[in-house]
This record gives C-alpha cells, sequence and structure tokens, in this order.
C-alpha cells in the first residue's frame, strides 16, 4: 500500500540533499487493527513528504510481523503491545534483532464504562455510580430485558481473554447476583449495543477498551476499581472463584524497528523517536476514520492538516514546511 499522490508531490519537493537515507521502501507492519493502520499512515505521509522516501505496508497479524521486523523484513512496527506480546518482542531485544525507539502512547485503557449523560450534569440519573461497588444499588437502571430482576452487564466480546477476566470481575465484586453476563458474539455487536444506548441516552453498563473509535465519539466515564494488582490481575484468569478483582493495567504501546535498519536510517529513526501521541488523541482520530468510511489514509491526511501543533514537534522546521506543502497541494 502506497500513498501515491503525496509520494510524487514528494519527488518534485525534496531535493537532493534532502533524499531518503534507504535506497528502497521503508516497510511498516500492517497490524490487523485501526489505530496501527492510522499510525502507519501518518508516518507514511511524513516520510514520503517530508524525507522523499518510498513506503510500503506489509499486512498481517500481530506475531508474524513482529518477527519480520526482528528478521529485517519489516523496517518498522507503530505499535508494539509491549505486555502482549513479550515473549515475540523480548526474544528480539535479547538478539539484539530489534529496537524499542519510544513509546507511541503511554496509555492504553481498558475497563467497565458507563455514559457520562448518567452520572454528571443536572440530568444524571446516577450521580452517585462512581465505582464498581456501587453497581448493585443501581442495578434497576440497567434492567436486563431477558432477566428483568437483574441489570445487564456488557461483557467483552465471546471467546477474547478480556470476557474472561470480566467475567471473573463479576464474580469477585459479587455482581453475579445482580446482573446478567451478557456476552457479544462480535466487536460489530458491542459497539452497535453501545452506540444504540447513547443515541438514546439510555442506561448502559459495558467493557470497552481505546483508543477506539467507539471512545473517541462517544464520552464515557470510566466506573473505578481497585488499584491494578499484578497478582490478582493474574488470578483472574485461572481461578475459577476468585474473591478479589483489580483493574486492568494502564499498557504503553512503542514504536519498534529492526535494529540494522535504524542504523543505516538515523534522520528516519529521529522522527519515530520524537512521535508520540495518547490514547485521547487516537481516539479521536479513529472517530473521525468510522464516520469518513474508515480509511486510515484520510484519518492520517485530517490529523495533519487540523493537528499541525502536534506533529510538527515530531520533526525539523524544514521536513515540517515540506509536509504542510505537499497538503496543500493535495487540498486543491
Amino acid at each position: 500500500m502506497r500513498i501515491h499522490t503525496l509520494f510524487f508531490i514528494a519527488l518534485f519537493l525534496a531535493t537532493p540533499a534532502m533524499a531518503c537515507e534507504v535506497d528502497r521502501p521503508v516497510v511498516f507492519a500492517g497490524m490487523d487493527w485501526q489505530s496501527n493502520a492510522f499510525h502507519t499512515a501518518v508516518a507514511q505521509v511524513i516520510l514520503e513528504t517530508g524525507y522523499g522516501c518510498e513506503t510500503d505496508v506489509l499486512p498481517g497479524t500481530t506475531i508474524p510481523l513482529l518477527q519480520g521486523v526482528a528478521q529485517g523484513d519489516i523496517d518498522v512496527v507503530m505499535e508494539v503491545w509491549k505486555d502482549n506480546v513479550t515473549d515475540v518482542w523480548n526474544r528480539g531485544l535479547r538478539r539484539n534483532q530489534v529496537i524499542e525507539l519510544g513509546t507511541n502512547f503511554p496509555d492504553a485503557v481498558q475497563g467497565w464504562y458507563v455514559p457520562r449523560y448518567m452520572v454528571e450534569g443536572e440530568d444524571a440519573i446516577a450521580p452517585g455510580l462512581l465505582s464498581v461497588f456501587d453497581l448493585p444499588a443501581h442495578k434497576a437502571l440497567f434492567t436486563d430485558p431477558e432477566e428483568p430482576n437483574k441489570g445487564r452487564f456488557y461483557n467483552c466480546i465471546a471467546g477474547w481473554n478480556c470476557e474472561v477476566i470480566n467475567s471473573a470481575k463479576l464474580k469477585a465484586y459479587g455482581l453475579d447476583a445482580d446482573y446478567t453476563n451478557f456476552r457479544p458474539g462480535t466487536g460489530a455487536a458491542l459497539a452497535a449495543a453501545i452506540a444504540s444506548s447513547y443515541i438514546r441516552k439510555k442506561p448502559l453498563v459495558t467493557y470497552y477498551w481505546g483508543p477506539t473509535w467507539v471512545l473517541g465519539k462517544y464520552d464515557m466515564v470510566m466506573l473505578e476499581e481497585p488499584p491494578f494488582d499484578a497478582a490478582v490481575f493474574a488470578d483472574l484468569a485461572t481461578n475459577p472463584t476468585p474473591t478479589a478483582a483489580t483493574a486492568y493495567p494502564v499498557v504503553e504501546v512503542a514504536i519498534g524497528a529492526n535494529r540494522r535498519f535504524s542504523e543505516g536510517a538515523p534522520r528516519i529513526v529521529d522522527f519515530l523517536r520524537r512521535y508520540e501521541t495518547d490514547s485521547a488523541l487516537v481516539s479521536e482520530a479513529l472517530a473521525y476514520m468510522e464516520e469518513t468510511g474508515g480509511q486510515a489514509e484520510g484519518a492520517a491526511q485530517h490529523f495533519l492538516e487540523t493537528r499541525v501543533d502536534i506533529w510538527s514537534r515530531w520533526v525539523d522546521d524544514v521536513t515540517a514546511s515540506k509536509v504542510q506543502a505537499a497538503l496543500s497541494s493535495t487540498e486543491k
């Protein structure tokens, strides 16, 4: 995948002194989720228009792509979820095959949410609903149509690890007597349930994670839980009768690269080391992406056009001017 129009503009704008350090396309890992696609598209535009590089994306799933980075078939990965891929990534670090260039966003989150309109403002119907321990007193607000004496908790997607964790939390918090454990079959079904409730301003308590377009589009409040405890959290995944639970950990998501590539491309590496966002900003970009047809390239261009204050810090002034000139040309 290449952003052809911007690339040819880059060839016109680039001077020999500012030619790309790499004499072939810079290859990105095409992880199969939206936020990675967005970050990859942003980095592509900047490298093509600001640095005179060609870029390409190799699509696939996490483990094979991270192995590709270690082997040198892929140059850059914009999202390394270190808590989720510890074995394959740490092996690459130990073997000196890969390098971490910095933190893309430090605050990937998971938790239990309610819409803000439920708990804040003059029309709030549950201003006292602040934590998971307040849920029993408010179960009547979340009535399950199939079991009217209980509230409905929207769990993670059936079969995902988060569904197992949330089911254990319901038991540990003593909520299984008051709430049904509703497991959507797909991510689209869960997002649709949230959207339906939110648009009609209905009560809803649900698990979700970020950055995602859902948290970017809908104003949700995470319910408080006991602070993250690694031992307690590990027990939730294996103990059928847990007596304690804890919040999900906040996950740091890094940018990684093949070490040999990084040694031969110091200007590109410097840009990627400065590349930094946060979960809220990415969720906002993904909401735009969802509303405009789901194309990462369009979301990247919108971000670059509207958030110069953010991305211009990642590059020098000359490079920033080239990127802005290319963006202006595509608007005409």
